[in-house]
């Protein structure tokens, strides 16, 4: 049976299977209050790890999840993500990992998510345009700072995480994955290779796996939905793999977390080991 926990940068212990805010309305109404009900919901079901962003929502979303459950239980880690920014003559959503735009974004998800100390902050996504060395070296100061715990990359190729690690230890890595899709594979092993976290987001491949046939003849076989069959293939596929589904209903969460119990026999797996979408 594959382990439940998983200890990131090798001290910080999760549940494996956690939650991702980035789909939970904020505006204020109906929708909010039952974000705020699925959240909390979420931690009574003992997940530790929960995922949000400063894109989710220009803040919105890290706002609620410290609506929702500040003051933290001792064991919740609330993992966010910086990079991305509203800049230009556009104003639009762009990659910006200029050091000044990504300490400010720290700053201010310090601020809203009511915490001295955020214990995993990723970056969202590489910015082409501004050294690598710059962005991660800033990240490194607010760890120095004590600001930051620990440091995360998403959406990163074998290369950008090799030429990271050289720069600072990274905890981390948050690329797409799924039954369907694994062009990130490659980055797969080498996380598993340096007992680097692998957080797949789009876990379920936004409910497709119903869509194929065998992960729908498994999920009869055993009673269960597609969409636990790809999360319980997930988390027996590489013990570094902790998946992050996101939902805004709790009857989703609780069928999204009762995969853990399922067990998937080696003819299963072989079946959905078989399984790629084009990429």
């Amino acid at each position: 049976m594959a382990s439940t926990t998983f200890r990131i940068g090798g001290d910080l212990g999760v549940r494996r299977l956690g939650f991702g805010a980035m789909h939970l309305p904020t505006e204020a109404g109906a929708g909010r209050e039952n974000s705020v009900g699925v959240v909390r919901r979420a931690v009574e079901l003992g997940v530790t790890l929960i995922d949000t962003a400063y894109l989710y929502g220009g803040g919105a979303n890290e706002e609620l999840i410290a609506e929702a459950l500040h003051p933290y239980p001792d064991a919740l880690l609330i993992t966010t993500k910086v990079g991305v920014a509203r800049s230009g003559a556009s104003d639009e959503w762009r990659l910006d990992g200029r050091p000044a735009v990504l300490r400010d974004q720290v700053e201010q998800a310090l601020r809203r998510l009511r915490v001295e100390r955020i214990e995993l902050l990723q970056l969202h996504r590489i910015d082409p345009e501004t050294p690598l060395a710059d962005q991660l070296g800033t990240l490194a100061d607010l760890r120095t700072e004590g600001k930051i715990g620990r440091i995360g990359l998403s959406e990163v190729s074998v290369a950008e995480l090799t030429q990271a690690q050289e720069t600072v230890d990274i905890a981390t890595v948050q690329n797409r994955y799924n039954v369907l899709d694994r062009e990130h594979e490659p980055v797969l092993a080498a996380c598993e290779a340096a007992g680097i976290a692998f957080l797949p987001w789009r876990p379920v491949a936004w409910g497709k796996s119903g869509a194929k046939a065998e992960v729908a003849a498994v999920a009869a076989e055993l009673d269960a939905t597609p969409t636990q069959i790809a999360l319980a293939w997930l988390l027996g596929h590489s013990p570094v793999i902790l998946p992050i589904p996101g939902t805004a209903r709790i009857d989703h969460l609780e069928e999204n977390l009762a995969a853990e119990g399922l067990h998937l026999s080696p003819a299963h797996r072989d079946r959905l080991d078989r399984l790629t979408e084009p990429t």
